[in-house]
């Protein structure tokens, strides 16, 4: 057996917004409630409601830039750059830029919809 897995094929979360994801690895595309991986690329102007997610966040941006809004906070990563989130922290994130986003997000636990706590 196999001590290692590839991912070829991550599953692409459908959105209705213009942003790309693709979890390479959680709860979506292999079961795992312990860490979801995912690819992501935002397009200019893009936004999330506010939320309060009940998981670790760490974000890498590998092209662009991303804003968070972090209790009241404004934060402006570029390429190269990463932050950690920590679970319970009232966040937005968006790219209110001209050029769109990509970056890597994973989250500890797994993200899920039940986990996120958006605001209305």
């Amino acid at each position: 057996m196999k001590k290692y897995t590839i991912q070829n094929t991550p599953f692409i979360v459908a959105t209705n917004d213009g942003k790309i994801i693709k979890e390479h690895f959680g709860l979506a595309s292999d079961g795992n409630s312990k860490i979801s991986i995912a690819h992501m690329k935002a397009p200019a102007g893009w936004s999330e409601p506010f939320q309060t997610p009940e998981f670790d966040e760490y974000t890498f941006i590998i092209k662009g830039k991303k804003q968070f809004i972090i209790d009241g906070e404004t934060i402006v990563l570029e390429a190269g750059q990463s932050i950690k989130i920590n679970k319970n922290t009232r966040v937005q994130y968006s790219n209110p830029f001209t050029e769109p986003c990509e970056y890597i997000a994973i989250c500890t636990p797994a993200f899920s919809m039940d986990l996120v706590n958006r605001d209305a």
